[in-house]
Formats: structure tokens, C-alpha cells, sequence
């Protein structure tokens, strides 16, 4: 299956954007924003340093699983600590810092203030280890969701980031800003296009569109990793000799997905590829035994892939105390 603006229909017809910038499923109730305090983990890789970031969570309901067994389901969760309550499953949304020498790099944003209360602590992460916006140098975006993209701009609608240059892919770019595609989805989905939009606006004049595999700064290769949106790219980093794959969201459930690699969610926009790029990407973390961090596995979100009988399992990595 391709994508194109039948398969996108189908998915944002069930996917309407308000359950995602809300950041609340259906029957949830919401409390007032109160601030999210900092959580971070910090980690050394090769000469580069990483800080992952929890920007908050996200319920993740049964109803946007489109291959959703609950048999299925409770069969993996009574191996673990998984709950799956009323509104679904909690998901974690991380972003990430890299420091290279004077670089410093951000691979996704945060969401800022777009999607409600559980979500928006990244940047009081920043803060809490004396990170400016004004020091970030390039922003290596996965994609154009909001929960992705959100941070990047502040309350005014001005750049969060004013000396960062954007790293995007062409098709992510274009896909979003095809108004022949806005068009065409549901007026009450037309919001996930306005809001990549605005949230990449104020970067145009510093804007980097990537096409397929590419080195894009130093240390960082640009993967494909397409079928969750159209240019939806991991980027992988080498450092002195180690490599870790950031691969942004092959992975939405740690609990449910490595183990049943084909269930997909309402906002894959294409499902049948998403399900082909997340099979292909297990494989190969499994025979390159990839160390991997993903926006949506369980914080701090580190670990490789092993093979089970009839599928996968995710290792977290033990915690790195000190740098």
C-alpha cells in the first residue's frame, strides 16, 4: 500500500486531531496544568553526551489499536507491569539533547503547550541542566506531529529555538504543506496540518530538507523509516567507534508492539507500510544488536531488541550512573 490521500482519510477519520491535542482519551478527566517538573537521564556515548527528556504522557486507548485482541493483549500484560486502564495504555513522549563538543543538538521538541497538562516538561528539563534555547544549534525533527514538533515554537508563535537550524525530511516537509491533502481528510483532522505548519514556520529561513540516507551534521546519518507518516526518518549516531539509532516512533506500546509487531494505531498513515518498516527495523536491532531509544518507549527509552519465538522483547539498558 502507498500513501496517498485515501489511505491518510481512513486514518484521520478515526483519528481526529482533538483526541491528540487534548492529550486525553476519550473519558478522561483532565486536571488543570500545574507545571510538569523536570525528569531527565542523562548518558555518555562514545565522546557525545545524551539527555533524554520526559515531555509527559499520552493514553494510548484500545480503540486506536486497529488490530487491538484483548485475549492478546492480557496474555503479554500478566508477564509484566503494563496496566492497561479505562483510557488505555500510558505511553511516554521523550525528546532528546545531544552535546557534541560546542554542539548542541535536539532530535524532536516536546510538545510545549499544545496537548494539555501531562505533557510539556521538556523544556523545563533544558532548564533544570543550564541549557538556553538560545544555545541549540540544530533541531532533528522525526516527524511533523505535534507531540513532536509543538516545542518548537514558542507562545507568540516566534522560533523557541532562534539560533537553531531545522533538519526535516522533503517528504515529511511537502506532505504536510499540500493543501490538496488538507483538503481532502476531515475537517475536524484538518488541525494536524495547521499545526506542523505553524510549528515549522518560523524556521524556514534556516530549514535543511533531507532526502532519503544522508549524513546530515557530524556524527548523524538520516534513516527512512517511513509508513507512520510519510517522512517520518530516525537518525542514528556515531561516536567514536559506538552507535546509537534514535527511531523516533517505530514504537508507540513497549508493552503491546515488540510483542505483536503488526498492531498499528489510528495515526499511522499508512498502516500496512508502518507494520513493514517496524518488522524490518526489529530485524535489523536484532542482528546488529542495536543499542535504540524511541519517543515512546519506556522512559528513559534505552535498550536493544531480542528475538522471541513468536516475535520480539524489548532489554531496557541498566541506568548509566555518572557521565
Amino acid at each position: 500500500m502507498t500513501i496517498n490521500r485515501r489511505t491518510l482519510l481512513a486514518a484521520l477519520t478515526t483519528a481526529p486531531v482533538a483526541a491528540l491535542a487534548s492529550g486525553q482519551a476519550v473519558g478522561e478527566t483532565q486536571v488543570p496544568a500545574q507545571g510538569l517538573p523536570p525528569v531527565l537521564h542523562q548518558f555518555s556515548l562514545g565522546d557525545a553526551r545524551v539527555t533524554v527528556f520526559l515531555d509527559g504522557h499520552l493514553p494510548l486507548g484500545t480503540q486506536l489499536f486497529a488490530n487491538y485482541d484483548a485475549d492478546k493483549a492480557d496474555v503479554v500484560l500478566a508477564k509484566g507491569l503494563h496496566q492497561m486502564t479505562p483510557e488505555g495504555m500510558n505511553i511516554p513522549v521523550n525528546g532528546y539533547l545531544v552535546e557534541q563538543g560546542m554542539d548542541k543538538i535536539l532530535i524532536d521538541a516536546g510538545t510545549a503547550d499544545l496537548m494539555g497538562p501531562n505533557l510539556g516538561g521538556m523544556g523545563a528539563g533544558l532548564a533544570a541542566i543550564g541549557v538556553d534555547p538560545a544555545d541549540i544549534s540544530t533541531v532533528l525533527l522525526t516527524h511533523m506531529h505535534p507531540d513532536h514538533s509543538g516545542g518548537l515554537v514558542a507562545s507568540d508563535g516566534t522560533a523557541r529555538f532562534a539560533n537553531a537550524k531545522l533538519v526535516v525530511s522533503q517528504v515529511e516537509w511537502d506532505f504536510w504543506h499540500d493543501d490538496a491533502i488538507m483538503a481532502s481528510v476531515p475537517e475536524n483532522s484538518r488541525g494536524f496540518f495547521q499545526m506542523a505548519r505553524m510549528t515549522v514556520a518560523p524556521y524556514q529561513n534556516r530549514l535543511r530538507l533531507i532526502k532519503g540516507e544522508e549524513a546530515v551534521i557530524a556524527g548523524f546519518t538520516a534513516l527512512p523509516l517511513p509508513g507512520h507518516t510519510p517522512g517520518h526518518t530516525g537518525y542514528m549516531l556515531d561516536s567514536e567507534g559506538q552507535q546509537l539509532l534514535f527511531w523516533g516512533d517505530i514504537i508507540h506500546s513497549t508493552a503491546l508492539q515488540f510483542a505483536y509487531p503488526d498492531w498499528t494505531i489510528a495515526f499511522d498513515t499508512d498502516p500496512v507500510l508502518t507494520a513493514a518498516t517496524r518488522h524490518k527495523m526489529l530485524d535489523r536491532a536484532v542482528s546488529d544488536n542495536l543499542l535504540l531509544t524511541g519517543s515512546h518507549i519506556d522512559f528513559p527509552g534505552l535498550g536493544r531488541v531480542l528475538r522471541q519465538k513468536d516475535g520480539y522483547v524489548y532489554q531496557a539498558a541498566p541506568w548509566q550512573f555518572g557521565l
